[in-house]
This record gives C-alpha cells, structure tokens and sequence, in this order.
C-alpha cells in the first residue's frame, strides 16, 4: 500500500490552533462549552484544542471522552473493545463540541450524538474534526474543519497521533483495508 503524507506534524498543529480559535470566537468563549473527544483519536485532538483555548482565555475548559461502542448501528459486527466515558458535568444546558479526527460516512457522529443524548440534553451539538474526507451517508456536516480532503471510497485515511502512534501525520493510503470515519 503506498502512503502519501498530507499533514505534518506543523500543519496539525497550525489546524488545531485554528480550529481552537474559531471555536472560542463561535461560542463567545468557554463558559458553556464542553469538549468532548471520541476514542480514540478524538480525545488527544480534544486536549490539544482545550489546551489551547485554556492558554487564550485564561480559563480551564470542560474536557470529556466519549465511547459509543453501544450506540454504533454495527456493533454486531465490530468488536470494538469498550472505553470509558467521562465527562466531568452535567452536558445539559451546554454547548458540546464533538472532536474527532476523521469525518467519512457520518455514522460515527450519530453514534456519538446518541450517546450524548443518553448523559443530558445539551442546548447545542456542534462538531469539530482534523480531516473531512467526504463521502456522507448522512446529512452531518463539521462545523469545524482542519482540512477538506477530497478521497475516494477505496482510499484509506490515517491520522497518527503522537499520543497514540508516536509520530503526528496525517496520511492516506491507495488500496484496500479499513477506513476511517
């Protein structure tokens, strides 16, 4: 399989600083917002992007981890081992800002918003995601973006994260394998 690198490490973090800007400057600061990372690469992009909020506004974002293993529509054939869930308050009443890293079919983020419903009722959803890579089978858009990547359906896109793969790039692949929502 050849790989062709899309992102470095300079240009995720450029995207991440952005993203982390655009978001405070959306929701008129942190004081309803609560991040929340899908696992797994979702919740380092999460930390990061609080991380740089809590450095701009001088204020401890809220930061959770979200699992919907139990909410995905293909849980009978993946088996996905389960994470923990942890959000540290009441998502009621807040804005809850989605961070994942790739946004393919959809089907991940619905997950996700079903689950969010099972913790509280939050007065806003919004998304945000390093790679939007097309390909929708449901009507789920990011609000925010890193970068558009334009792929087709057999191509494979990998995000790796210094967190979980050692090195941070993004990259994407030619050939068959799993792809990444």
């Amino acid at each position: 399989m050849n790989e062709k690198r899309i992102q470095s490490s300079a240009q995720i973090d450029r995207a991440l600083t952005r993203l982390s800007h655009e978001i405070l400057e959306r929701n008129e600061g942190v004081s309803d917002v609560v991040l929340v990372g899908m696992h797994s690469r979702g919740v380092p992009l999460a930390k990061r992007i609080a991380e740089t909020m809590r450095i701009v506004e001088e204020k401890e974002v809220y930061l959770g981890s979200l699992d919907i293993s139990f909410f995905r529509d293909d849980i009978s054939h993946k088996n996905t081992p389960s994470k923990p869930t942890e959000i540290p308050i009441d998502i009621t009443g807040k804005t809850v800002i989605i961070v994942d890293d790739v946004l393919y079919t959809g089907r991940s983020i619905r997950a996700a918003m079903d689950a969010l419903n099972h913790l509280g009722r939050p007065n806003h959803i919004q998304l945000a995601v390093l790679v939007d890579r097309g390909h929708r089978e449901l009507p789920i858009r990011a609000d925010y973006v890193g970068k558009n990547l334009p792929t087709s359906r057999t191509e494979n896109v990998q995000v790796r994260l210094l967190e979980t793969d050692g090195i941070d790039e993004v990259v994407i692949a030619d050939g068959k394998g799993l792809t990444s929502e």
